[in-house]
């Protein structure tokens, strides 16, 4: 098994850069793991309690879980992976029956901030792009996607965002092997991403 760890700031493409590897490989042995699914369990708060979370410091994260879950699959065992809901800032209590593949793709902004986790990727990609562009995408995705009002969103931006990134998110890029300029399109470090990934699976 391959597994691939693609990290980098909120809004910085990560999600376009893992559909564009799925779309252009189109193998039914490539599969991704998010890691907004592993955020904690916080069904012991009220809705108010949780919005007030900061959910990009690493300990909003349950990285025991997904270790355990990459072992697992590892081993060549199912996991159930949980289902988690933005609009609600918790888990649905509903999980993701997901079998082994050769290549899984493991996704999230502090996927390179942990130890443990860092140590079952074969390959560390990070996605960067510039602050403004970042903030851009996430203003549409939080408004459009997530329910967020423009306020909620420039304030948590501002709040927790951007000195948690600063702090924890940047800092992790020294851990990449591939840093991926996403303020254009790059279609080389995609395609060397692809071609790992297709010697793997041949």
């Amino acid at each position: 098994m391959l597994i691939i760890g693609i990290a980098g700031g909120t809004g910085s493409g990560k999600t376009t850069v893992v559909n564009t590897i799925i779309d252009e490989l189109q193998h039914e042995e490539v599969a991704v793991i998010s890691q907004d699914s592993y955020y904690r369990d916080t069904g012991n708060l009220s809705y108010d309690e949780r919005t007030k979370i900061n959910f990009d410091h690493p300990q909003s994260i349950d990285f025991e879980l997904l270790v355990k879950h990459l072992k697992q699959l590892k081993a060549g065992s199912s996991i159930p992976q949980p289902v988690y809901s933005f609009k609600e800032h918790n888990r649905t209590g509903e999980t993701i029956q997901t079998p082994p593949k050769k290549v899984m793709l493991v996704e999230g902004i502090l996927i390179l901030t942990n130890p443990a986790l860092r140590e079952l990727f074969d390959i560390m990609i990070y996605v960067h792009a510039d602050s403004d562009e970042r903030l851009i995408r996430r203003l549409k995705r939080d408004m459009k996607e997530r329910g967020r009002d423009l306020d909620e969103v420039l304030n948590r931006y501002q709040t927790t965002l951007k000195p948690m990134h600063q702090q924890f998110i940047e800092p992790s890029k020294e851990f990449a092997d591939i840093i991926i300029p996403n303020n254009r399109y790059n279609t080389v470090a995609v395609d060397i991403v692809q071609t790992i990934i297709r010697e793997r699976l041949d």
